[in-house]
């Protein structure tokens, strides 16, 4: 096997990707644990939910739209169910499925938590770009998606 080793521009572009990819999950991270009590994950978690049909969603599905594995995503459905934000449920549908729906106080923990997290969305990442800039990011993400993602379950969400 050759290996078509990176060029000095390649290898700039990755390094600062990889760096952003490290770093950016502790900054929602931080601001989501001060201001909400929530890991980001959580938040992510409960915001599916939320944007879901009678806030239900089979825990498959959930997981898809999450890019969690199953026992992930069960682990941290329990703990947000242990705070009342989430109820698990029999799928009426499939009686093997489980079914997790955001309760009444999940809707408001993540309706709180989402004005402080746009805020650290747009500070971090939305305000250091022009609007060119924005739309260059989209495409290069929609790119990158399109060969790590086949399925387009993370690209179907936007």
């Amino acid at each position: 096997m050759t290996t078509t080793w990176l060029t000095d521009a390649e290898r700039a572009a990755w390094v600062r990707m990889a760096a952003v990819l490290e770093l950016l999950p502790g900054v929602l991270d931080t601001q989501l644990r001060r201001d909400s009590g929530l890991t980001h994950f959580e938040y992510f978690t409960l915001a599916m939910l939320s944007e879901a049909d009678r806030r239900t969603l089979r825990m498959t599905a959930l997981a898809a739209q999450t890019n969690a594995t199953l026992p992930r995503l069960s682990h941290v459905v329990r703990r947000l169910e242990g705070r009342g934000l989430v109820s698990r449920m029999p799928c009426p549908e499939d009686a093997r499925a489980t079914n997790a729906r955001l309760t009444d106080d999940g809707w408001e923990a993540v309706r709180a938590a989402a004005p402080g997290h746009v805020a650290a969305v747009r500070d971090a990442v939305v305000d250091a770009l022009t609007p060119t800039q924005i739309e260059q990011l989209t495409a290069i993400t929609t790119a990158i998606l399109q060969r790590i993602d086949p399925d387009g379950t993370m690209l179907d969400r936007s």
